[in-house]
């Protein structure tokens, strides 16, 4: 394996052609390669959606979810099934092992979802099926806001969108807080029975006449023609004109029993930037592009696109970005290229102090060089720069330097041994080839094992195995191959400068001078002649400079088509110039190298101390050697240690006592553990919570009242408000929003770079009053800071309750602390569920419990007398609709308008003041008997609101999760009392600042809660004994504590729980 060594060193010109391929390549692949800030990890996961307006979560689980479950429970690889039956909709989302075959998995849940579909009752519409990726969340958002038409903001939207939409590096820019357009018929009840009209006959009208016709051709002897029936809608005139009924020789149009209106669809949500109504565009990076040039690109876009608008488009809408992932990126990569040069300069100053100049250089260029190999290999395997590989490319900065560091410092003995430059780095390569290669390898070894991580955890963090392990792979290949080869080199030009050096220093310094001087002037002169453009007075250049326009000469007058009469003279010349060229780079490199040498060569006339330095510079000089015995301080420890047979066990017994100690009072004084570092919060979302039957206009008041707290916050740079259904696409690490959310708050803190800078004391100059301040950020606007006093000031407002989810860096997760429980009856559940939400509540330390049992609430249910409505000649389905027009409407169809882009509902209603319960009680319904009001044989009953029923494993479920108070402590007894194990005495301590524990002198402190059996004098007597200590609470001790209560069987027989 060593003769690689040999290998290399015999073809010097070939190596020293592969670095600086390696180098061009390593560069080129470092600036395309993607740029992201989480690792771009695929879910093994699919999620189906089924739609079904109106229905109810009973309803959904029975005729959606199961007959889904059936036929997806045998797909192969499946590893969990979680279904979700609501009001409106169902859903399963389905997990399957890390390694599946995406397509193969997807085709067969298409094959079985198409025979569930074949069960699903008349209304549902067709499934869906999409896939969760990292790398769709949105990497910027663009923003619309300001006093315009909801139409005319939603065209802009969309043109935006389109625009945005059509970029090769966006996969989506989904459009948040806009409405659907519909065609609303608002009919009067009056005039339905006085025409004798019912729905129907409205939808029959509707439909029969909105139909794509095929008519075909009419094909004879003298030709052929196409035949077009136009039947479709286009507008609304369309509508308006439609018969519905004949009176004699009148025909009732719909226009004559409806107003008909080109509207939006009932709100929903509301949506908020900054305290303006507001229409936001999330934008998706599609897969493989670097994230930084996509936003850049986005934002260039957007910009153009707005600037085309009409000037008074342009003053009425405000367009902006936010929630920028690119700044975050861009950061990082700043970072990895700060801690590449920091690393760099702190290796070369170490090592230029101890080997000189030239093996510093030699050290430093292991580091980038590695770095460039390392990006070779990315690009290869089609591997973009994440977090994570920067953060193992920064892990391996101090690792792969090792290798260069031992290898140039064995050269440098061998060189002052009187051996040559290259065969000084020859022998010391094959000296240390398997000692380097064995240290690279053990490195290697305790970072293997993360690669088999299962998981998404494992995909998240298998980045960075990888990367180290391409990053020390490249250094071997530094330190083995390239080093040697650039040693040799450096080396033999080093001699060549040192001989230069010593002729020089020995002329007269009349010489000396005048041979700078002639260097000085030769490369002037050249420059000045050859590669200077001339200019004018005010230095504007007025032309190229000599040697390229004589290149740009060559070429001028040649013609193509004449081979041998202009193209090859014009090539000749062209080489001409070239050779040109070359002499006066070699000229203008020379005089360089030659005025580097004569500079050097002023040192040793400067007498001791120049002499020295020169040293230094040059380095690999052959010093004096002092003969007799020597041991430098290391070596006599080393000699104290392994000298005699004792000390080598007294040692051993010595680390393992270390050892011991240092692990048992870890685990007894540890914080706990932590998956991912935390960080200082950026973004966040504050879920405002509250119960009832809300509306949404009473929803969108409250989320006000904290969006102003929020918004007037100095912290806060930006913030979305969504009230009802709606929100940005976050990457919340699958934690849901709590069951009684009524909005979110999304917002952003002002990023560091932007903040508001004070200068504090830092250090005084001794026996001076001179002050050394330097540059902080405001305290007041750190992240976990701002957190903490919306919280505070968000818990003031009345009627409502606010949950913070800090959206971290790295992979997220919900809450610390949760237990699932399930089975099949629901009575059980409920009891289970209500039990384990006030253990949950008992349970010190934990705070912002939520559980997932039905909010409270009402739904009504209006009942039908069967019997008595079929005396009448009625049935459930004219009963149901009916009753769709007093709620969002009876559909009739869809049609087509120039306005959108997508179908638009044709639905009809009753007037908004008639859209209330009480107009139940007058509707009229006609039957063979004529006109019957429905409350002849329908009832409403007030029932408990059920708007989700949420499934795992083909079985009902119900969660309650808590999270973690941060700061928390117990006290622990230390030493056993009366001969009792040592056990826990008091539950939880809070001795931090938040001012809810007082810390009176640094050992009492006042209680949150104690144990009944441990009065407060006792607790004062031990810790005044000093019996008791400090122990931090993790979640892990409390899920421990959780546990204990779970094992004493507190649920009814047939509930499971995890």
């Amino acid at each position: 394996m060593t003769g690689i060594v040999d290998w290399a060193a015999t073809r010097a010109r070939m190596v020293l052609a592969f670095i600086v391929l390696s180098l061009l390549v390593g560069g080129f692949a470092y600036t395309t390669l993607p740029k992201e800030g989480e690792p771009d990890i695929e879910i093994p996961m699919l999620i189906v959606s089924v739609p079904f307006p109106g229905i109810s979560a009973a309803d959904s689980e029975t005729l959606l979810v199961k007959p889904m479950e059936n036929e997806l429970a045998d797909l192969d690889g499946l590893k969990k099934m979680t279904g979700t039956a609501a009001e409106n909709y169902a859903n399963l989302v389905l997990e399957f092992e890390f390694g599946w075959d995406k397509t193969q998995v997807t085709a067969d849940a298409r094959d079985a979802l198409s025979k569930a579909q074949a069960q699903f009752p008349e209304g549902a519409e067709t499934y869906s099926i999409s896939e969760f990726n990292f790398s769709e969340f949105p990497i910027i958002i663009v923003n619309l806001s300001g006093p315009v038409p909801e139409r005319t903001m939603a065209r802009v939207a969309k043109d935006l969108q389109v625009e945005l939409e059509s970029l090769d590096a966006v996969l989506e820019a989904p459009v948040t807080g806009n409405r659907d357009e519909m065609l609303e018929v608002i009919i009067d009840p009056l005039r339905l029975e006085a025409y004798n009209v019912t729905a129907a006959e409205l939808v029959s009208v509707v439909r029969n006449n909105n139909q794509l016709i095929a008519a075909g051709e009419v094909t004879t002897k003298q030709g052929s023609f196409a035949v077009k029936i136009p039947s479709s809608f286009n507008e609304p005139q369309d509508v308006y004109g439609l018969p519905v009924k004949t009176n004699g020789d009148r025909v009732v149009t719909l226009g004559d029993l409806a107003e008909i209106n080109l509207t939006f669809e009932d709100r929903e949500s509301t949506a908020r930037f900054n305290g303006a109504e507001t229409i936001a565009l999330q934008v998706v990076k599609r897969k493989g592009f670097n994230l930084i040039d996509t936003a850049t690109l986005v934002k260039e876009i957007v910009a153009k696109k707005s600037s085309e608008w009409p000037e008074g488009l342009i003053a009425a809408v405000d367009v902006g970005t936010s929630n920028d992932q690119s700044r975050v990126v861009n950061s990082m990569v700043q970072q990895l290229q700060g801690s590449v040069f920091t690393a760099i300069a702190l290796v070369m100053i170490v090592v230029l102090a101890a080997l000189g100049i030239r093996a510093a250089l030699l050290v430093g260029f292991a580091i980038p060089t590695s770095f460039l190999l390392c990006f070779v290999l990315l690009a290869l395997m089609g591997i973009s720069v994440s977090n994570i590989v920067m953060f193992g490319l920064i892990l391996a900065v101090g690792m792969l330097v090792d290798g260069a560091i031992v290898v140039v410092e064995y050269a440098d003995k061998r060189q002052a041994e009187g051996a040559g430059p290259m065969q000084a780095y020859v022998d010391a390569a094959k000296r240390m080839f398997w000692p380097v290669i064995s240290s690279t390898a053990t490195t290697l070894c305790a970072f293997l094992p993360m690669l088999f991580w299962p998981g998404v955890p494992g995909q998240f963090m298998g980045m960075l195995p990888v990367t180290l392990i391409f990053v020390l792979s490249a250094s071997l290949v530094v330190a083995l191959v390239y080093l040697p080869v650039m040693g040799g080199v450096t080396g033999r030009m080093e001699q060549f400068i040192t001989n230069g050096m010593e002729t020089i220093s020995r002329l007269p310094i009349v010489a000396h001078i005048a041979m700078m001087v002639a260097f000085v002037l030769v490369a002037g002169f050249t420059m000045g002649v050859g590669f200077t453009a001339p200019v004018d007075s005010v230095s504007v250049p007025t032309g190229p400079a000599p040697l390229s326009g004589l290149m740009s000469a060559a070429f001028a007058d040649m013609d193509g088509r004449n081979i041998l009469g202009s193209v090859i003279p014009s090539f000749v010349k062209a080489f001409g110039v070239i050779l040109l060229m070359a002499i006066a780079s070699a000229a203008v490199i020379a005089s360089a190298l030659g005025l580097f040498i004569g500079a050097l060569a002023i040192l040793p006339r400067l007498g001791r101390g120049g002499a020295w330095i020169a040293n230094k510079i040059i380095g690999n000089r052959q010093r004096k050697v002092r003969s007799g015995y020597q041991r430098s301080p290391f070596g006599h420890l080393m000699e104290a240690i392994v000298g005699n047979p004792i000390m080598p066990l007294v040692m051993a017994g010595f680390v393992f006592v270390f050892v011991g100690t240092t692990y048992i009072y870890f685990g007894n004084n540890n914080k706990g553990v932590e998956f991912f570092v935390e960080s200082e919060p950026e973004q966040a979302v504050v879920y405002v919570l509250a119960r009832g039957n809300l509306s949404l206009d009473e929803k969108d008041v409250l989320v006000k009242q904290a969006e102003d707290i929020i918004g007037a916050h100095p912290g806060i740079d930006t913030a979305f408000a969504f009230a009802g259904n709606g929100g940005l696409n976050a990457n919340t690490g699958g934690a849901q929003a709590p069951m009684d959310t009524i909005g979110q708050i999304q917002l952003e803190t002002i990023p560091w770079e932007d903040r508001p800078n004070s200068r504090e004391a830092w250090f005084t100059v001794p026996f001076t009053d001179y002050v050394i301040s330097r540059e902080v950020k405001a305290e007041a606007f750190d992240g976990d800071t701002v957190i903490e006093e919306l919280t505070v000031q968000l818990k003031e407002i009345p009627g409502i309750k606010i949950e913070i989810l800090n959206l971290s860096r790295g992979p997220a997760s919900g809450k610390p602390v949760h237990l699932r429980i399930k089975g099949d009856n629901w009575d059980d559940l409920l009891a289970a569920t209500t039990a384990a939400r006030q253990q949950f509540d008992a349970t010190p330390g934990l705070f912002l419990i939520e559980d997932t049992r039905p909010l409270p609430g009402i739904d009504w249910q209006i009942n039908v007398d069967v019997q008595k409505a079929g005396r009448y000649g009625a049935d459930v389905a004219t009963v149901g609709a009916m009753v769709q027009l007093v709620t969002r409407g009876l559909l009739l169809d869809t049609m087509r308008v120039d306005s959108s882009d997508e179908e638009i509902e044709i639905r009809v209603r009753l007037p908004e003041n008639d859209r209330v319960l009480s107009t139940l009680d007058t509707l009229k319904v006609r039957t063979r008997d004529g006109l019957v009001p429905l409350a002849n044989f329908i009832t409403r009953t007030p029932v408990p609101k059920l708007a989700q029923i949420s499934r795992i494993g083909q079985k009902r479920y119900f969660d309650v999760k808590a999270g973690l108070e941060n700061g928390l402590r117990k006290l622990t007894r230390t030493v056993d009392v009366d001969g009792e194990e040592v056990e826990q005495i008091v539950a939880t301590l809070r001795p931090n600042k938040s001012g809810n524990i007082t810390d009176i002198d640094d050992v009492r402190y006042s209680v949150l809660s104690l144990d009944p059996a441990v009065t407060a004098a006792q607790l004062d007597s031990l810790i005044a004994d000093e019996a008791i200590q400090w122990q931090p609470i993790t979640a892990g001790e409390r899920i421990e504590q959780l546990t204990k209560w779970l094992d004493t069987d507190p649920f009814a027989a047939g509930l499971e729980h995890e």
